[in-house]
């Protein structure tokens, strides 16, 4: 058989082309998003971005109970949208296997939280397997399917962010598609009125005695014996770091499946060794079932809460040998992330910020505008939390009506953001909603979105249109500005906020990083001209920088948008040749 090196999200793509999935829907998000791009390239199986994960979530069931073995994908925090449909799918079972895959992302790398999915499975009562690498990466979710099909349960894959991005050697195999399974009608199992419920609940906590028999002896909950004065209970990246830490000097047993665990095999690992640490990251799940169960294991009370692990932190606090390391007394300047160069998004903000008004914000790029120099977010929860917050805000007091907006995305807008517009017409406040309109999916890494007229293989596709929407959910007021006309934006907006009524401003301006996009020459300073004010610096554009009293414009990152050029009172900033 043919070996590839892998990041775990191909490994698990190909998983499920192997395992005999037919129909994927997921929503782009980081550590997550390549499970399903990688997918969509398999002709066999049917690929799809949802408008959000709960939809994603439904579409799997809905094609898992019609027979067709199924996956939906999501980052931790996707998988709080998508819990309502799971925790019930949990009772309805399913027909032909279920899989979702959930990324946690420790260490917070691109995310505004650090969640622990486990707590999902065990809540939810759904099995939870954990791959290490990227060849259990691949056998894990083809024998997900399995499970999900032995045991009539959805079933979770949960990966962090090294498992999602690391590579390592996968072997691959050939698909074995088992076809579409025969539907048969059965209210009893599949429609959850109360009545209904209560007998499946009684299913649910059987399947889970099911289950942790399965765990006692399954192949994937092994046992590595080597010193037993040391034993260590782990799973998923932090087996890897154990093992590297570590070497013959411990005992391991390394758990694949996190939910439900096993109660025999911990016990009897844990009596062959003199000392018990668990390692995981994030939360102590696994450290307070051993404790439930009567195993004594350090853990939480040596390790920490907070942030990814790693190898010299694991030798450390097991051996107590420090790791050499090199250090120097530089002083190395922070590089934190920043609006692309020429990003629409730029004009918005600083038009926002001479307005000086509060700004309720969203989840995508945009937030990079709540950093200096722009500084123009005061609020970012969750996804679609800016509109509802917006009217919230304002529904407190309504003098803010007048000095606060809401910044969503075009993406962010479809995922949970038009429930909220919704409540804005329907409860009546003077919200100014704005939807930086980038014609595209960004900080995921450019996935298309249902107002972008194309599918997840750039077929074209009905294209939602944004005004329309607005004005259908009873937003008379629909304002589109382009965000490079620094004068136009700001008025619109001025406008919008003395109306009395609730209105939409679409700031449309397609993502500076689109293939499609043409770039404008770039600019100049001309020396002679600047006065060394520094009004270019003010929006925060990380191809001006400041030398020698003077701006000056890198070429290599300009791409002539002109919003600088709008700045400068002595017309200092030249060339361009603007269209």
């Amino acid at each position: 058989m043919e070996k590839k090196l892998l990041i775990g999200n191909e490994a698990v793509a190909r998983g499920l082309y192997e395992g005999g999935c037919r129909v994927i829907s997921s929503y782009p998000g980081t550590p997550s998003t390549e499970i399903t791009e990688c997918a969509a390239t398999y002709d066999d199986m049917y690929s799809e971005w949802a408008p959000n994960e709960k939809v994603a979530a439904e579409v799997a069931i809905g094609a898992a109970i019609a027979g067709a073995r199924s996956f939906c994908g999501m980052k931790h925090v996707g998988l709080n949208v998508a819990a309502d449909p799971l925790f019930t799918a949990s009772y309805t079972g399913v027909n032909a296997g279920m899989v979702l895959a959930v990324a946690d992302d420790p260490g917070m790398h691109s995310s505004q939280n650090e969640q622990d999915s486990r707590h999902y499975a065990k809540a939810s009562k759904v099995m939870m397997l954990e791959p290490a690498d990227s060849a259990e990466c691949l056998s894990f979710a083809k024998m997900a399917f399995e499970l999900s099909e032995q045991f009539d349960t959805p079933v979770i894959l949960r990966l962090t962010t090294r498992i999602a991005h690391s590579r390592s050697l996968v072997e691959l195999g050939e698909r074995v598609d088992n076809g579409v399974r025969e539907y048969k009608k059965d209210p009893q199992k599949y429609v959850m009125m109360p009545g209904m419920a209560k007998v499946r609940h009684v299913v649910v906590e059987d399947r889970i005695q099911k289950q942790i028999a399965w765990a006692e002896t399954a192949p994937i909950n092994k046992v590595e014996y080597h010193d037993t004065k040391i034993g260590v209970i782990t799973s998923g990246i932090c087996y890897q770091y154990a093992k590297e830490a570590l070497g013959d000097k411990a005992s391991y047993l390394k758990l694949g499946c996190v939910y439900p665990l096993p109660v025999k095999l911990i016990q009897d690992f844990a009596a062959k060794c003199d000392k018990v640490y668990v390692v995981e990251e994030l939360d102590p799940f696994l450290e307070e079932h051993c404790k439930q169960i009567g195993v004594t294991v350090i853990g939480k009370d040596a390790f920490t809460l907070q942030g990814e692990y790693f190898q010299s932190l694991v030798k450390q606090v097991i051996l107590g040998e420090a790791t050499q390391s090199i250090s120097t007394d530089l002083e190395i300047p922070p590089r934190p992330p920043v609006l692309c160069a020429g990003c629409p998004h730029r004009g918005l903000y600083y038009a926002l910020k001479k307005l000086k008004v509060t700004v309720s914000g969203d989840i995508g790029c945009y937030t990079l505008g709540a950093l200096q120099p722009l500084a123009m977010m005061d609020t970012c929860v969750c996804m679609g939390a800016s509109v509802s917050g917006l009217h919230g805000r304002n529904k407190a007091n309504t003098a803010n009506e007048k000095n606060s907006v809401a910044v969503i995305g075009d993406s962010t807008f479809m995922h949970s953001g038009v429930t909220g517009l919704i409540n804005i017409a329907y409860n009546q406040s003077n919200s100014t909603v704005i939807i930086l309109d980038n014609s595209i999916t960004g900080m995921t890494g450019h996935q298309e979105n249902p107002t972008t007229g194309k599918t997840i293989k750039g077929d074209p596709t009905t294209a939602v249109s944004l005004e329309k929407l607005a004005e259908a959910v009873g937003i008379r007021r629909v304002r589109v500005v382009d965000p490079y006309n620094l004068k136009e934006t700001e008025t619109v907006i001025r406008e919008e906020l003395a109306a009395e009524e609730p209105s939409v401003v679409i700031s449309r301006r397609p993502c500076v990083l689109l293939k499609h996009v043409k770039h404008n020459p770039p600019f100049q300073v001309n020396k002679d001209k600047c006065t060394g004010c520094k009004m270019c610096m003010k929006i925060g554009c990380p191809a001006i920088s400041f030398k020698d009293g003077k701006s000056q414009i890198d070429f290599t990152q300009c791409v002539g948008c002109n919003v600088c050029t709008q700045l400068c009172h002595f017309n200092a900033i030249e060339g361009g040749n603007q269209e």
